[in-house]
């Protein structure tokens, strides 16, 4: 499988657009260490190819998150990313999380998809759970909140721990409206022939050139998929500084530090009297 990227192509002919995300390194980094079950690995690995898929349908520079909320064992799904293509992504999992479905893990719940552009205000859509998979999930949140035909596939291999998605869209315009749902109809017959044996080892130029030959597809710069957590020292001490000084003071003369480990990436920060002696005036002992 390719380097970890995003492949974004338009039919010009069509008025379609699409998008083919292959990912591997990215996913295995962002599960490295966390022990989910593989039912969850499946879901978190679909949310992020999704994430990937939304992030580059956006106009805007900014981050997006995408969150599953549910009354289940896995009741916690969350994806952050960035118009760069900057993953991070978590899981919380109770002990009896052994389903291997959206309903079985996450139960009766919400996918709440937030964006945040560097310019103008954020904005929030909240689409109920209401089908058995995360494709047809987000396929219903285009439609109800963007009124844009959408279709979504996803993939996974648990062997190789890799991930890939591809979505095909709809660019509405004044032409005709019946045509428009035809060929958009058409592209995705094509699309749901891809097999997973081929999107976890075809280059993106190779596997579009076998399903779209007989179209004029336009391919633009692939962009690299990157797990780049945001956690820092600073953001650390200043969460753990919320504690105020009798709780620090009493933790430092306990154990000598305080420390704290990223949900995201599991890198742990210690911090001794040093790192508090200013902010709080603290006299060592």
């Amino acid at each position: 499988m390719p380097t970890d990227e995003l492949n974004r192509y338009l039919f010009d002919d069509l008025h379609v657009r699409g998008e083919l995300v292959q990912i591997s390194t990215t996913y295995q980094n962002i599960i490295k260490g966390h022990n989910y079950p593989d039912g969850v690995k499946k879901l978190l690995g679909e949310l992020i190819a999704v994430t990937s898929l939304l992030t580059a349908t956006l106009k805007i520079e900014g981050e997006i998150a995408v969150q599953l909320q549910g009354d289940g064992p896995a009741d916690y799904f969350a994806v952050n990313a960035n118009h760069n293509q900057e993953i991070r992504a978590i899981a919380k999992v109770s002990e009896t999380a052994s389903g291997s479905g959206l309903r079985d893990l996450v139960g009766k719940g919400n996918m709440i998809i937030t964006i945040r552009p560097e310019v103008g205000e954020a904005y929030q859509g909240v689409v109920a759970l209401e089908h058995d998979n995360l494709a047809d999930c987000i396929a219903h949140y285009f439609e109800v909140s963007e009124q844009i035909p959408t279709k979504i596939w996803l993939f996974y291999n648990k062997d190789s721990e890799q991930i890939a998605g591809s979505l095909i869209q709809l660019l509405p315009d004044s032409g005709d409206k019946e045509q428009q749902m035809n060929d958009f109809d058409h592209l995705c017959q094509i699309t749901a022939t891809i097999k997973d044996d081929e999107i976890f080892s075809l280059d993106a130029q190779t596997l579009l050139y076998r399903l779209y030959h007989q179209e004029k597809v336009r391919l633009f710069e692939p962009q690299p998929v990157t797990n780049t957590c945001g956690c820092s020292e600073e953001k650390c001490l200043n969460a753990i500084s919320q504690l105020g000084q009798q709780e620090i003071e009493s933790i430092l003369a306990e154990q000598g530090k305080v420390s704290m480990t990223c949900d995201y990436c599991l890198t742990t920060y210690a911090f001794d009297h040093s790192h508090f002696a200013e902010l709080f005036n603290l006299t060592k002992h």
